[in-house]
């Protein structure tokens, strides 16, 4: 009985020393500038994937639908690029639907508030007054820029060209 006491407070001294290391671990990561460097790429790849996704897609059914999707453009962007998008009129026509298919941040400076991602996107497109759609995959480069919302938007956008591999005929 003896023996089974000293090893049940052994086994409560142990776990209370386990615990005690593991709150210690845990409050020295949570001050760990990683830490929040891994949030503040998180929050970039969440807002650029979904400001890509809305950047790639247009229903330009009517020209209302046209109008509020170049609003949606604008509201994913910042900067020249917002400029840009924001001379474009709306006018009905082919559809397009972008579906942000893997994304990854290939640069981040917290204190500048600017990151790049790269990204593959699936563009269904649909002509005017068609059924059918076709479907194109797209590389692209995103600059990013935190706004004054905490929010990261787009402020440049341009096309990866795809490499082409040996069995398709590239050299």
């Amino acid at each position: 009985m003896r023996r089974a006491r000293v090893l049940a407070g052994a086994g409560l001294v142990l776990a209370l020393g386990f615990c005690g290391a593991g709150a210690w671990t845990y409050a020295q990561a949570r001050g760990d500038d990683s830490l929040a460097y891994g949030r503040a790429r998180d929050e970039a790849l969440a807002d650029g994937r979904a400001a890509l996704a809305v950047l790639t897609t247009l229903d330009a059914s009517s020209r209302e639908d046209a109008r509020a999707g170049i609003r949606a453009w604008r509201a994913a962007s910042t900067g020249p690029l917002r400029d840009e998008l924001g001379r474009t009129g709306p006018r009905a026509g082919a559809s397009a639907r972008g579906t942000v298919t893997e994304a990854a941040v290939t640069a981040l400076d917290v204190r500048a508030g600017t990151a790049k991602l790269i990204a593959t996107v699936s563009v269904e497109v649909t002509p005017a007054g068609a059924k059918t759609s076709t479907s194109d995959r797209k590389r692209l480069e995103a600059v990013l820029a935190r706004t004054g919302e905490d929010e990261w938007k787009v402020k440049a956008l341009s096309a990866v060209p795809l490499a082409r591999t040996a069995e398709e005929g590239g050299r």
